[in-house]
């Protein structure tokens, strides 16, 4: 088998060299094609071909021409499946400011335009269109968060559940390899879609309730009608989704669609994934690159970002409110054993272009490895929606042990030189240990990223992060080990402004505090409202979705620009501007 072929079908030419006339499955995708762990397409991909389906990837299909490309494979024998990408289709083209991107990091070259808005609702009824009487099933973030009602910032209205628009026959939420496998083996069994509409991790449209089973409990949510009619039921509406998908025991939520006398049926998730499962996923056969067809268009940035990065769980029980982490990968961490981490840095290794220097090895947050609660029994009454907000939890596990022997394991393998640690970190995890000295002693590649997000209390609730003194602290510790041992690195905080809650007040004095902690930041980032987060459905509603009360949000394009612009009050253009700002407020202007 030549190069190309140790890939899973791109063309038809790839599927005739392969003796195959057919394919169970089609993986279409809005990303270019990268045969990595890190790309959604290829884990589903790769797990379903180790079930034994024939399975082929359509990247970035074109949907402005006669539509050839989604023809080419013929029909599948069981289902498409369909995926945006990586990243949100509107996200991936859009800034906060609604200006369109001009670049792609999931593209060859970086080139724009490679995929269409809403990706998985137009390749969904393209597939539809040609192919009526053949399943499509939707998944990747842009579905998952899309599941049911929830504000799109773009068209600034409340939308309709993904499979609506889609036309899609289920929908697959979260990480959805082991489920994309049961599905495909219930298919290829011979039973229908209906049949299915009791698995976990899906969501399909039903016309009557009384044909699904009494499996689970059903939560019942507002209409969509009604929602749309009264923005505070969206935001109980929203807490409810929420509270059910941090339980260990959750509910399956309805809610209807007054018009179409239909009904989007949301199953809980499947609570049977473990590391034994995410092992597996890394010992699939990846390339481990792009398809080589790729070759002359330009590298693929997001796929140069990871090349040499470790993942080492999935997961994330921070909460915070403007973040897609838990709904999408679940609240609890399920991490990688050790001795897959090490096979698959062994692997690396053997890169002709590896030099010995890992860029992450980390997760969502980097220092969650192998955490969770102390008492199980504990957690599965537990409705909290962050494990560290508004304080760290008395029955969570924050051991950083099993990380630190992780970080002294890799540092002595023969072929690694360093071993950096690029994703942020949770620095309100390791009071008391010695985790932050080995951290900045040994993984550091000169900066370290932490997100802070703000100064304001009132700014910080909301967004349901730690007190900022916190992030005074970690300074203060952060300098002292860097003193202790002569290095020269540097702390970065990442900020938000726009936030709900934050006025230009805040932005004022957010500037002023780091101001004063000697600091001239880059960058700083503008509020985007991404589909079903809470700061979203703050932003959307004007409620806090716990508390019911009103929220002050600024939606005024030129005041949002003012939030961001206060921040870089030191730079030449601003500075007249900013000392009116600032004196307006009765803040004292920096003198440096």
């Amino acid at each position: 088998m030549d190069v190309v072929m140790s890939f899973l079908p791109t063309t038809k030419k790839e599927l005739e060299s392969l003796g195959w006339n057919y394919v169970d499955v089609v993986i279409v995708s809005g990303d270019a094609y990268v045969d990595h762990p890190s790309f959604g397409h290829a884990v589903i991909a790769r797990s379903l071909q180790a079930a034994g389906f024939r399975v082929a990837v359509l990247a970035q299909p074109n949907w402005q021409d006669d539509l050839r490309d989604f023809r080419k494979f013929g029909r599948p024998r069981l289902f498409f499946g369909v995926s945006s990408g990586c990243m949100d289709s509107m996200v991936n083209h859009y800034t906060a400011a609604k200006r369109r991107r001009s670049d792609d990091a999931y593209t060859p070259g970086g080139v724009s335009g490679f995929r269409p808005d809403r990706a998985t609702v137009v390749y969904s009824n393209i597939l539809k269109t040609i192919y009526p009487d053949v399943p499509v099933i939707i998944g990747g973030i842009e579905a998952s968060m899309r599941r049911l009602a929830h504000y799109d910032y773009w068209a600034d209205r409340l939308m309709p559940s993904v499979l609506l628009d889609s036309r899609a026959d289920v929908l697959v939420y979260g990480m959805g390899e082991k489920v994309c496998v049961r599905l495909c083996k219930a298919l290829d069994r011979g039973e229908s879609l209906d049949s299915l509409s009791d698995m976990e991790q899906t969501a399909c449209v039903v016309r009557d309730l009384n044909k699904i089973s009494d499996k689970w409990e059903t939560k019942m949510l507002p209409s969509y009608e009604r929602c749309l009619a009264d923005r505070r039921l969206q935001a109980e509406s929203f807490a409810e989704f929420e509270l059910n998908s941090n339980m260990e025991h959750q509910k399956r939520l309805v809610q209807k669609y007054e018009k179409e006398g239909i009904y989007v049926v949301v199953n809980p998730s499947d609570k049977t994934y473990c590391s034994k499962d995410l092992d597996a996923v890394y010992d699939l056969p990846f390339e481990r690159k792009p398809h080589p067809k790729y070759a002359k268009r330009g590298k693929i940035p997001a796929y140069e970002m990871i090349k040499f990065s470790i993942n080492i769980h999935r997961g994330c029980f921070g909460g915070c409110a403007f973040c897609t982490i838990a709904a999408h990968q679940g609240k609890k961490i399920i991490s990688r054993s050790k001795e897959s981490i090490l096979k698959e840095i062994e692997t690396i290794s053997k890169d002709k272009d590896f030099k010995g220097y890992l860029s992450d090895l980390g997760g969502p947050s980097a220092n969650m490895y192998m955490m969770g609660g102390k008492k199980r029994d504990v957690c599965a009454k537990c409705v909290r929606t962050s494990c560290l907000y508004p304080v760290l939890c008395k029955n969570m596990d924050n051991n950083h042990a099993p990380l630190i022997d992780l970080y002294n394991s890799v540092r002595r393998l023969p072929y690694i030189r360093k071993a950096f640690v690029g994703s942020g970190i949770r620095y309100d995890l390791f009071d008391g240990s010695d985790y932050f000295e080995q951290l900045v002693l040994h993984h550091v590649s000169g900066r370290l990223k932490v997100a802070p997000e703000h100064c304001s209390d009132n700014v910080l609730r909301a967004m349901r992060k730690m007190p900022f003194d916190k992030f005074v602290d970690i300074k203060r510790r952060f300098e002292q080990i860097n003193s202790r041992y002569g290095l020269k690195q540097q702390l970065i905080p990442y900020f938000i402004s726009s936030h709900p809650a934050c006025s230009l007040k805040e932005m004022v004095e957010l500037a002023a505090q780091t101001s004063r902690l000697g600091y001239h930041l880059e960058q700083v980032q503008d509020f985007t409202p991404t589909p079903m987060t809470a700061s979203t459905e703050m932003y959307y509603t004007g409620y806090d979705v716990y508390t019911m009360k009103k929220i002050f949000v600024e939606r005024n394009p030129e005041a949002k620009k003012n939030q961001n612009r206060i921040f870089f009050w030191y730079k030449a253009e601003n500075r007249k501007w900013a000392k009116d700002v600032f004196r307006r407020y009765g803040v004292p202007f920096p003198r440096h």
